[in-house]
């Protein structure tokens, strides 16, 4: 049985006008327009997603401070678990709402992740201001097993005992391991002190997911899966704000996501949604293919 995550959040609620690809990116939907947030929390449910994820993304103090806004990323977090939890309350559908925890700087970039006596306060922040409005955590977008160790060490510390998934980000070229270059098996095993509920790999080419799953599921009992994005193979030197350009891949069409999907699920894969680039459509697609009732 496959679980369908939803999709993407703050490229689509750009696309609706909720927001820039740069600055405060997707936070600027929870200022400005929250209930264009919730409404597309209801479009993935609608779709057949069983689980959301808060547009919690880019609530940290990195994104935020550059609209000096740093000093309410706890509120801002708060406020993306409420959105979320009130989708589901509102769709009257069994939907479990995930926490996001992000990176604390830029995605894809395992050499600006900050140090433990940064990183450590402000995931246990977000930990504690998503805890009453989710029903798990996901550390998502993890481009380094010290990132992951950092995400993952404080939800399972302050998350009330919350499930807690990890999802890692590889390198595109499959077979490569995580962007920070280690293996896979190197970063899984960076995690072995801690209860992980499911272990995932996200924001990156399908093609790698699948290499990485098939390693992924001679090691562990536990659930696997994958969310993938859409972009163009991304510069190691990418930030949101500088003037490197990523693009989306025109092949990855709905017919080839579902295809991908297909070979993720033979792979062992039990969660599989989307990311960059991946909207509603899609996941209503995947929703179908697995035999989702809506």
């Amino acid at each position: 049985m496959i679980t369908v995550l939803d999709g993407a959040m703050g490229g689509e609620l750009s696309r609706r006008g909720g927001g820039s690809a740069t600055g405060l990116w997707s936070a600027k939907a929870l200022l400005d327009a929250p209930d264009m947030v919730v409404q597309l929390h209801q479009d993935y449910i609608a779709a057949g997603a069983r689980i959301i994820t808060t547009n919690s993304y880019s609530t940290v103090p990195s994104y935020l401070g550059k609209e000096n806004l740093a000093d309410r990323y706890t509120e801002l977090t708060h406020l993306a678990g409420e959105l979320a939890r009130r989708a589901v309350r509102e769709s009257g559908k069994s939907v479990r709402v995930a926490g996001s925890l992000p990176p604390l700087s830029e995605s894809y970039r395992p050499d600006l992740v900050p140090g433990d006596s940064e990183s450590l306060p402000v995931y246990k922040a977000m930990v504690i201001a998503l805890r009453d409005n989710v029903d798990l955590f996901l550390c998502e977008t993890m481009s380094s097993g010290t990132e992951a160790v950092h995400a993952v060490s404080q939800a399972c510390a302050h998350g009330l005992g919350k499930p807690v998934m990890v999802s890692w980000t590889l390198n595109e070229q499959p077979g490569r391991g995580l962007r920070s270059g280690e293996t896979v098996a190197e970063a899984f095993r960076m995690l072995r002190d801690f209860e992980i509920a499911a272990y995932l790999f996200n924001c990156t080419h399908a093609e790698a997911i699948f290499e990485a799953l098939k390693e992924l599921k001679e090691m562990t009992d536990q659930p696997i899966g994958g969310y993938p994005n859409r972009l163009n193979i991304v510069d190691p030197q990418w930030t949101l704000d500088n003037d490197l350009q990523t693009g989306m891949r025109v092949d990855v069409d709905v017919e080839y996501f579902i295809g991908m999907a297909e070979r993720f699920a033979a792979a062992g894969a039990t969660i599989i949604g989307g990311c960059c680039g991946i909207g509603p459509e899609y996941i209503t697609a995947l929703s179908d293919s697995v035999g989702v009732t809506k």
